[in-house]
């Protein structure tokens, strides 16, 4: 089997696409979706191996998504951008709320290298035992890596059935240690819907195939986003004549969304900057407000 590389300007950097036939199958039977989950993973492992893609904003990006999903799987009513207000606008000290934990345990598990340890640290209500036995109890488990993933959900769903996001970023952990891939990747929250998460055997498996097939497929689309975005911030990088800029830059090559406070320049400097940056193309506003605004590429 062969994939083509989508290279649509020879000027910029060139990524797997994602064929056709994976996303638009209507496969039904297990073994199926299985074949079209595992072509959908192929094709993301390969950009994740690509310079080119800002690893860290990548996987920053999917875990706001992935914490809007469970926001939602939860009957919240808050959506990306107030995740992003409820992370970035805080003072020291401030309580996220509901919906801002899901999000920082989400952003916190996807930022270090999985572990027990970095998932303790992500779910701290979780005891580091506990998180070991599911991880274990998945691998122990017959089938690949998505059933590996399955398994995870389902033994956190048993034994504590609200524990929705951290049911999702355990199976994220327990795909990504399969699969070989340092980093959790949030996959499985966008692509899944709330009823699947209250199936169980052979039915859930076949909902994390069909929810990987999405996610794979939408974290590719923002990888080649991304890495298109993150080539335009370097190539401006030079005409920044701000002290810190460079550092300010690495910022945003790693993070979903920025306030000039947090960038490492005075406050006026640091607002010049931001506008600059809209300016060059290189980076947006993310909020459309005149006043507490946040940024990103």
């Amino acid at each position: 089997m062969t994939f083509a590389l989508h290279n649509p300007r020879s000027d910029q950097p060139s990524l797997p696409r994602m064929p056709e036939w994976v996303t638009l199958g209507r496969a039904e039977p297990l073994a199926d979706m299985a074949f079209l989950s595992g072509a959908a993973l192929s094709q993301l492992h390969l950009a994740l191996g690509q310079d080119t893609v800002p690893q860290a904003l990548l996987r920053d990006r999917l875990a706001l998504r992935a914490a809007a999903a469970c926001v939602t799987f939860s009957g919240r009513p808050e959506r990306a951008g107030e995740l992003r207000d409820a992370l970035h606008l805080s003072r020291p000290g401030d309580l996220p709320g509901p919906a801002g934990e899901s999000y920082l345990a989400w952003q916190r598990a996807a930022e270090r290298s999985v572990s027990v340890g970095s998932l303790h640290r992500a779910l701290p209500r979780l005891a580091p035992e506990r998180i070991a036995e599911w991880l274990d109890a998945g691998s122990a488990g017959q089938g690949g890596p998505v059933a590996r993933a399955a398994m995870v959900v389902e033994g956190v769903l048993r034994d504590a059935p609200r524990a929705e996001a951290s049911a999702l970023i355990l199976a994220d952990a327990a795909l990504a240690q399969s699969l070989g891939w340092d980093h959790l990747v949030p996959l499985l929250a966008a692509g899944l819907k709330r009823a699947d998460l209250r199936k169980r055997g052979e039915e859930l498996y076949l909902a994390c195939h069909r929810a990987l097939v999405v996610g794979a497929a939408e974290a590719l689309r923002l990888a080649d986003e991304l890495a298109r975005r993150a080539a335009q911030l370097r190539a401006v990088t030079p005409k920044l004549r701000a002290k810190g800029a460079g550092d300010a830059v690495e910022m945003f090559l790693t993070r979903d969304a920025v306030t000039p406070r947090a960038l490492p320049l005075p406050d006026r400097a640091a607002r010049r900057l931001c506008d600059r940056l809209v300016d060059l193309g290189a980076v947006r506003e993310l909020t459309g407000r005149d006043s507490f605004r946040l940024y990103g590429i």
